[in-house]
């Protein structure tokens, strides 16, 4: 009988960069980010324990986190901020325009100050960071680059500037803002000058807007979209997820980029480059 050969299976290659979006939305912002070596928390608007409930579902241990980022001040993005900080003892990445206003009551954190637009490193990753418009004193986005994959995390924003679409060029997984169906936002319950805010070019994306960049501006790149940061009253992961999908067929990149929406209160999976 003819022997039998088995075939070797090449091994798994481990992997570069884990995202997993612990939350996103006014409710609370966090986003986690690990490479073999580094462990990176963005954003801590969640509490301490639902930060620490949400890192063990997915198996993470907080002790091993490295630094926390903070993108700007707004309640949504630091609520927990100061709590992990006293329990994990890691530098903080901020810029020194933020800092100050921060709520830092008695603690004495461990600053990590940087100017909007600087490139730094946390570790093996390299973190590019950009001003983005928003009604903040300092606020940025972030580009997070290990062994050739990119990240990019751009929420809270009243418009994508030419600078922001440079930074996010080349980039495998895009977390962005789509917060806003505006016919929604217009008949719902905010007060009208918060509805002004919203849709002003330093207030959040509308669903519209988000469209639009998908279709003319979107890079080759992309592998992952996730659509974040949705209003729980002026938007439905519904109409988010159908019109994204008609941006990307419009686009020709709906067999090329996976479109993930991530809900209000919820966290992602574990994405994996």
């Amino acid at each position: 009988m003819p022997r039998s050969h088995s075939c070797e299976r090449p091994a798994r290659r481990p992997p570069i960069i884990q995202v997993c979006v612990l939350a996103t939305s006014s409710s609370g912002n966090s986003t986690f980010i690990r490479t073999e070596k580094t462990r990176i928390l963005v954003d801590a608007g969640l509490s301490k324990r639902d930060v620490l409930a949400r890192l063990a579902a997915i198996n993470e241990d907080p002790e091993k986190v490295d630094a926390i980022l903070i993108t700007h001040e707004h309640s949504d993005h630091v609520s927990g901020l100061v709590a992990l900080a006293r329990l994990l003892h890691v530098p903080i990445f901020i810029t020194r325009l933020t800092a100050p206003a921060i709520p830092w009551g008695e603690y004495t954190p461990r600053l990590d100050c940087f100017q909007a637009g600087t490139t730094f490193c946390v570790g093996d990753i390299e973190i590019d960071s950009f001003t983005i418009p928003h009604d903040a004193i300092d606020p940025v986005g972030f580009c997070f680059r290990a062994q050739g994959i990119k990240v990019g995390l751009v929420t809270d924003l009243g418009y994508v500037t030419d600078s922001i679409k440079f930074h996010l060029r080349g980039a495998h997984l895009l977390l962005l803002e789509s917060n806003h169906d505006l016919e929604m936002l217009k008949v719902g319950p905010y007060p009208w000058s918060v509805k002004q805010r919203v849709m002003g070019r330093k207030g959040h994306l509308s669903n519209d807007v988000v469209c639009d960049f998908i279709r003319s501006d979107l890079d080759s790149s992309i592998h992952t979209l996730v659509l974040g940061h949705l209003s729980e009253h002026n938007n439905h992961p519904e109409i988010v997820r159908n019109q994204a999908t008609r941006a990307l067929d419009g686009a020709r990149r709906a067999l090329f980029t996976r479109l993930v929406v991530a809900e209000p209160k919820q966290q992602t999976e574990v994405f994996t480059f």
